[in-house]
């Protein structure tokens, strides 16, 4: 192409004159292999079923399903094991697929053919829709049935699964935390046993303890305070019965043998008869003992002379007859004798009152030695209260975590049972697979649309380029815009006899061509036509 040529409308006409036998022969070439290509083809039907979600039959305020995915998650399992190769091949198997192609190639191949004439599309609002291509429409309708009940029971058996894995998780979790929680149990149990009474919980008691203690501690001492002073006047009251000078009591007949001494002897004892002597004996121990203590000389030397009557008077009991004791026995004036049995009453009331002192005494001291046990243990409780924190928060934790799972477990086996009798969220068929009417595939008039534009591209797209490799000068302009000089005159072209004849010659082969071409491709038009009437 010479540069700075220039095309004017006229030009185009000419060329498009020039190499009208070309636009043509190309023109009509691509749309004939268009129209055969497009007849050759073989027809594809497409069957399709459109899915929907439905959701549980029961509400989700009464039984949660434990399967809460969404079905845009959900599908691209579901389709990976429908699509799996294992089923593919049952389906191709069952349906007697791709006869041809499974003499020759690779089921592994066959597969994967199969897998790009299957569509899973997604539609908007809880919905899929389901397609097979095949060259046959009764195939095509029967394999897309066969994929949406597999669909259908896919989700069933995958949802039971689910539910089933959940359950079976949340039973083992629980288990795994009741153990945990009896195990805890148990270390609080031995730790309250163990610091039985040392617990926060006791401190309340414990107080209370101690100030009962002592309180009776207190109360045990005016106790015995008042004991004390009552033993005091009593034994003022027996020290003044005592030095008080009885009465001369009227003198039976005793024998005279029966005095052999006075009544008291040189040594300070008592003399006299024997029974007297005791008498007498033991009064004098008794004032010495108000006095005396018990260590005392004098007191353990009248014990003995005690000792001494008493033997005396067991061996004259034994040997002298009953009238004969009565006889020797002094009477005793009635004023004595209340005298004696006041002082034998003062006596066992002391004697009373000591032991009452000594009981209340221990009982001092044993409240004495418990006191400090229980301020121990409320001393320690702090400590105790901090080792019952931390056991009872890990406890309240494991306590909290179980009734959760124990809740949670019996929502997973409602929700299992909801999933084995099949009332919970579904597919369901809308619309199920029809026979297809028409094929889908190949769209045969875009084919010839594109073959006839396709055509005429192509051959003025060969003309721009014959255009752009010629660089031969025709007109005054392209000498003057090549070669800038001034033309003077311009030649026609004259042609011979010889280049008439090999133009008119060429023209008639290609006209021959362009026939040839249309004519064989309406007998192959017309074969393949027959051939789908047979096959039809």
């Amino acid at each position: 192409m010479l540069p700075g040529r220039q095309y004017s409308p006229a030009d185009i006409l000419f060329l498009l004159a020039k190499f009208k036998w070309l636009i043509a022969v190309l023109w009509v070439t691509v749309a004939v292999a268009a129209v055969l290509v497009g007849q050759i083809l073989p027809d594809r039907y497409r069957s399709e079923s459109l899915i929907q979600v439905v959701g549980q039959r029961v509400p989700e305020n009464y039984v949660r399903s434990t399967v809460t995915s969404r079905i845009e998650d959900r599908l691209p399992a579901i389709s990976q094991q429908i699509l799996s190769r294992t089923r593919l091949e049952r389906i191709i198997q069952d349906f007697d697929l791709y006869t041809e192609t499974r003499q020759t190639e690779l089921m592994e191949d066959i597969v994967a053919d199969m897998r790009d004439d299957i569509a899973v599309t997604i539609i908007k609002g809880d919905a899929f829709r389901v397609s097979y291509v095949s060259n046959d429409p009764r195939t095509a309708m029967r394999v897309t049935e066969r994929l949406a009940s597999l669909f259908v029971e896919e989700n069933l058996r995958d949802r039971e699964v689910l539910a089933e894995g959940a359950n079976q998780f949340i039973d083992s979790q629980l288990d795994e935390a009741r153990r945990r929680l009896l195990d805890h149990e148990k270390k609080l149990e031995d730790y309250r046993r163990q610091h039985s009474g040392e617990l926060p919980s006791q401190l309340d008691s414990n107080l209370q303890t101690i100030n009962g203690m002592q309180a009776q501690v207190t109360q045990l001492a005016e106790s015995i305070n008042r004991d004390r002073d009552r033993r005091l006047i009593l034994e003022r009251q027996i020290g003044d019965l005592m030095v008080e000078v009885p009465p001369a009591p009227p003198l039976t007949a005793v024998p005279p043998s029966a005095f052999t001494q006075s009544q008291t002897g040189a040594n300070g004892e008592p003399s006299g008869p024997i029974a007297a002597q005791l008498e007498l004996a033991r009064s004098q121990l008794q004032v010495m003992e108000l006095r005396l203590r018990p260590s005392h000389p004098d007191v353990q030397r009248m014990k003995r002379v005690i000792a001494d009557l008493e033997k005396k008077t067991e061996a004259e009991a034994a040997l002298t007859p009953v009238s004969v004791v009565e006889q020797a026995t002094p009477s005793v004036s009635p004023q004595e004798r209340i005298r004696q049995n006041r002082i034998r009453d003062l006596r066992l009331e002391v004697e009373a009152i000591d032991r009452q002192i000594a009981y209340k005494e221990e009982s001092q001291r044993t409240l004495a030695r418990t006191i400090p046990e229980y301020q121990r243990r409320v001393d320690i409780i702090p400590t105790r209260e901090s080792e019952m924190i931390a056991l009872t928060r890990d406890y309240d934790t494991l306590r909290n975590v179980y009734t959760s799972l124990l809740s949670k477990g019996e929502d997973a086996k409602v929700a299992a049972n909801l999933e084995r009798r099949q009332i919970g969220e579904q597919f369901k068929v809308i619309d199920p697979a029809r026979l297809p009417e028409r094929p889908f595939s190949p769209d045969r008039t875009l084919i010839n649309a594109g073959g006839i534009a396709g055509g005429l591209i192509l051959a003025l797209a060969i003309i721009g380029l014959t255009e752009m490799a010629d660089s031969s000068l025709r007109t005054d302009q392209d000498v003057i815009g090549a070669l800038a000089l001034p033309v003077l005159a311009t030649v026609p072209a004259i042609m011979t006899r010889e280049e008439n004849r090999m133009l008119a010659r060429r023209k008639f082969l290609v006209a021959a061509a362009s026939i040839l071409i249309i004519v064989s491709g309406g007998g192959l038009l017309v074969w393949k036509l027959d051939l789908l009437s047979r096959f039809l």
